[in-house]
């Protein structure tokens, strides 16, 4: 692997692209009919068909690139809020004044908005989460709380890369598990399980899990402010389109988390405990284009080995260190919509990263939440 600098606005440019996705749901709200599939296509589909021609991008940036290097690539992740929150609320305005929209089209248009606000929005709130600064992580949250998801915050910070590729987190998906079977448990299993994390913190401070400094206070009043909201501009058909823009942005989100970890498995050392997470517990992707738009979100090898590094100096592994998808997430997570695909795709990759890096282990029985539950 090559190292590149990265301390410009021509390298920062490319992954700017995202902000495109504001226009064309504007266009889809003027116009209406085909232009409200033009977010779902540029989405899903575009930046794919880019991805076969651009190829993959196997160079690295220096990971000690300090911040201040880094201004043109922190700054769309910080200007994003305001942008999403203009464009989600004012077209809640917009189509209780818009009669030349039929009930389908403002349904359609806003799962266009559910599409923008879950691959991206969510996207950067994960970035922003990370980060030391107080501003970043409070744009995290109202991110996450504009798709009535805040508990994602607890559960990623403190479930998930804790315990990822082990059966005590339910992010992690099972080998042979299809994502209709995953989601509806995802949906339940994450919100106990943040909803105990952030209780057993305040616990061990000696303090109720009902204390002010409880961050599910914060994440109900900003979801709260932002259904008020709503409401005040669009009424009761308002509320329910955001709403069912949290869905659909929820709904990607999940997607994303089923494809990065399906079927891998840290090993379990006895006592409860696992070995270190390593890049080979996820699946890693170096396709271009989908990692402009996605913030080298694919690059998710990396993100579990260093979880606090920035998006721009997150590091590509080759076969060697970590298992590689054979498609960027767009793709990947459309065969995850077609179970016995994904399962003719994907099952053979995962009996071969275990024989690779796990010969030793020939009954993965014991690694399932049923035989080896972990303590509590």
């Amino acid at each position: 692997m090559t190292r590149r600098p990265i301390a410009s606005l021509a390298r920062a440019l490319p992954f700017w692209l995202s902000l495109s996705l504001i226009p064309l749901v504007v266009l889809g709200a003027v116009y209406g009919g085909w232009t409200l599939a033009l977010v779902p296509i540029c989405t899903w589909y575009m930046f794919s068909i880019v991805d076969a021609f651009a190829g993959l991008e196997t160079e690295n940036a220096d990971p000690d690139t300090p911040d201040d290097q880094l201004v043109w690539y922190r700054l769309i992740t910080l200007i994003w809020f305001p942008l999403q929150c203009v464009t989600t609320f004012g077209l809640i305005w917009y189509t209780a004044h818009a009669p030349h929209l039929a009930t389908w089209e403002k349904i359609a248009l806003f799962f266009g908005v559910g599409v923008m606000n879950g691959t991206i929005g969510i996207n950067y709130a994960h970035e922003l989460m990370h980060q030391k600064s107080r501003v970043e992580r409070w744009m995290a949250d109202a991110l996450l709380a504009m798709a009535f998801y805040s508990h994602f915050r607890s559960e990623h910070l403190l479930v998930h890369h804790r315990y990822v590729a082990t059966p005590r987190d339910p992010v992690s998906a099972r080998y042979n598990e299809g994502f209709h079977r995953f989601y509806p448990r995802v949906l339940r299993e994450c919100y106990q399980s943040s909803w105990r994390a952030e209780a057993a913190m305040l616990a061990r401070k000696g303090l109720s899990k009902w204390h002010r400094s409880n961050p599910f206070w914060r994440y109900w009043a900003l979801q709260a402010i932002f259904a008020a909201l709503a409401l005040a501009l669009g009424g009761l058909a308002g509320l329910a389109l955001l709403l069912f823009s949290a869905g659909i942005a929820i709904w990607q989100l999940e997607l994303a988390n089923y494809v990065e970890h399906y079927g891998l498995t840290r090993k379990y050392l006895g006592d409860g405990k696992y070995e270190h997470v390593m890049p080979r517990h996820s699946w890693n992707a170096a396709h271009k284009a989908t990692n402009w738009l996605l913030i080298n979100l694919q690059r998710h090898s990396d993100h579990h080995y260093k979880p606090n590094r920035r998006f721009p100096l997150l590091q590509t592994y080759d076969t060697d260190q970590a298992p590689q998808l054979p498609h960027g997430y767009p793709l990947m997570t459309f065969f995850a919509m077609i179970p016995p695909l994904w399962r003719r795709k994907m099952n053979p990759m995962v009996r071969a990263w275990r024989k690779r890096h796990y010969p030793e282990i020939t009954n993965w029985q014991p690694y399932s939440k049923a035989t080896n539950p972990m303590p509590r």
